[in-house]
């Protein structure tokens, strides 16, 4: 018992103190490593309210676990999808609360209303978000629900990328769930549930677990890492940029169609790490290709994470953040100005098996007013010029737009029915 104790505490210590950035990555890997903190298990008991002016999970601090998923329409008016958003709000409800779906049933001749893995858990922070995919108000030219009116204007597809290697049955989705919490199970209940209340109106096209967020959404929240090891995210947009979120993620009266004031647009991306060959690169390469140092995050030339990025900065007649480099190109500077949100999550799917290498990466997600004009801009840059490239493949791709919150006693999407 002894051993047991000192090798507990010895444990603590090495989280605690990060180990020279050891602590820190596998801090990230959350489904590895786990919890060990008492300050970690107070965290398990917060709420975050479903009901709001905006949806939870976008400027909401970025919870540690995800769960992704997309689904495709079986049914035929817009009356079914309106009653479809209000049973899937009125269970997102009630699982944030920390509650179970439905009510207790103990009729043994009838399936529970509640799936059950949560009995005993807490809400750990869980957030729902629901969004609506372009062909839910248009398929192959067809007006499917009479809703072609009440489209958002910015919503379509999203273009072919540079470097676009896309499956399409990881894409796209007529509606989509992104479920964070700071527990995995908490997270991929919600999921189950609206799936299986979902049955009969939608069937799932696709879906994406998460570990270890891969940017931080408020300034209480450290840097995390991703799996190549450096820090990711360090000039996010944060919720308290509030003159940012309005400029850059929230959309207002005027900017879109009236029923999306205070929505937004959610990108998703699956980026493959090819982490074999990124394993064998050099650490001067490494931080030549993302711009920054690999260990204190603080941009070439710089000491400090947050030092701003010099762009102009040269030595020996060469830039000190490479031409090609990640975060030049990916920097507002280099975008005329352009922001987006960021909120993405490391993932690992096993192996491809042809390979035999690691099927893991970035699942990435991000918030903007426009994805043409943001996302779509950036990553064109991104995919042409970026040296990243040689190291990671973009698999699958979506877009939705998500509308405003519900109010108490309302449902999200609302106003398209209004």
């Amino acid at each position: 018992m002894e051993e047991e104790r000192h090798s507990l505490t010895r444990r603590r210590l090495l989280a605690s103190a990060g180990v020279a950035g050891v602590g820190i990555g596998l801090g990230s890997a959350g489904y590895v490593v786990g919890r060990e903190s008492a300050e970690d298990e107070t965290h398990l008991d917060e709420t975050v309210d479903f009901h709001g002016t905006r949806q939870g999970g976008i400027e909401t601090p970025a919870q540690d676990r995800l769960h992704f998923a997309a689904f495709d329409l079986t049914i035929e008016t817009a009356d079914e999808l309106r009653d479809l958003l209000r049973e899937w709000s009125q269970a997102a409800a009630e699982m944030t609360e920390g509650r179970m779906v439905g009510t207790e049933n103990n009729d043994l001749l009838a399936p529970p209303d509640d799936t059950g893995e949560t009995v005993g858990l807490r809400p750990a922070s869980l957030t729902v978000t629901f969004g609506l995919g372009p062909d839910v108000f248009e398929k192959d030219g067809r007006d499917r629900y009479g809703l072609h009116s009440k489209r958002p204007r910015a919503l379509r597809q999203i273009d072919p990328l540079p470097s676009d290697v896309l499956d399409p049955t990881r894409s796209g989705g007529d509606l989509c769930v992104q479920a964070c919490s700071d527990d995995p199970q908490v997270a991929f209940h919600a999921v189950r549930n609206l799936a299986r209340l979902g049955r009969g109106a939608v069937v799932m096209r696709w879906s994406q677990l998460g570990f270890g967020r891969t940017s931080s959404t408020t300034r209480s929240q450290a840097t995390p890492r991703n799996l190549m090891g450096f820090k990711d995210g360090t000039k996010n947009l944060r919720a308290e940029d509030t003159e940012a979120m309005s400029e850059f993620v929230w959309l207002g009266e005027g900017d879109d169609v009236p029923w999306m004031a205070d929505g937004t647009y959610m990108v998703t991306r699956r980026i493959r790490m090819l982490i074999e060959i990124w394993d064998r690169s050099p650490l001067l390469d490494q931080e030549d290709t993302i711009g920054r140092q690999k260990y204190s995050g603080a941009p070439l030339g710089e000491k400090d994470e947050f030092d701003p990025l010099d762009l102009g900065a040269r030595k020996n007649g060469k830039p000190v953040i490479p031409a090609d480099a990640h975060v030049r190109l990916a920097s507002s500077e280099a975008n005329s100005g352009t922001e987006i949100l960021r909120r993405g999550y490391s993932f690992t799917d096993g192996v491809v098996e042809e390979l035999g290498e690691l099927d893991a990466g970035l699942f990435f997600i991000c918030f903007q007013k426009n994805p043409k004009t943001q996302f779509e801009a950036i990553q064109r840059r991104l995919g042409t010029f970026d040296a990243l490239n040689e190291y990671i493949k973009h698999t699958s791709s979506a877009v939705f737009a998500v509308p405003p919150g519900a109010s108490q006693g309302g449902y999200v999407g609302e106003g398209l029915f209004a």
